[in-house]
């Protein structure tokens, strides 16, 4: 049985003073690349995620979309999530 997964997730520091967008593609159970909005670029942990990072950068459209996923999902959302986890006692 494989398993193949894409996880995205948003970080929020202090409110939505610094929103973190991260998302990471998994294949059983083993991390092969990562976007990190932080950092604006994949990086690759494996010899595939390496090759499939280096044509994902090379992509300024593509890198442009994800970076600004920070702005149109995270804090676009951040209203709906704030409730549960951030007014949480």
């Amino acid at each position: 049985v494989f398993q193949e997964m894409t996880t995205f997730q948003c970080h929020f520091t202090n409110g939505t003073e610094k929103v973190r967008y991260v998302e990471r593609y998994i294949y059983n159970r083993q991390m092969w690349a990562m976007f990190d909005s932080d950092e604006g670029h994949f990086v690759g942990f494996t010899p595939f995620g390496e090759r499939n990072a280096k044509h994902w950068n090379s992509d300024p459209a593509a890198l442009e979309y994800r970076r600004a996923q920070v702005d149109t999902c995270c804090r676009h959302n951040y209203p709906i999530v704030a409730p549960f986890s951030v007014e949480r006692r």
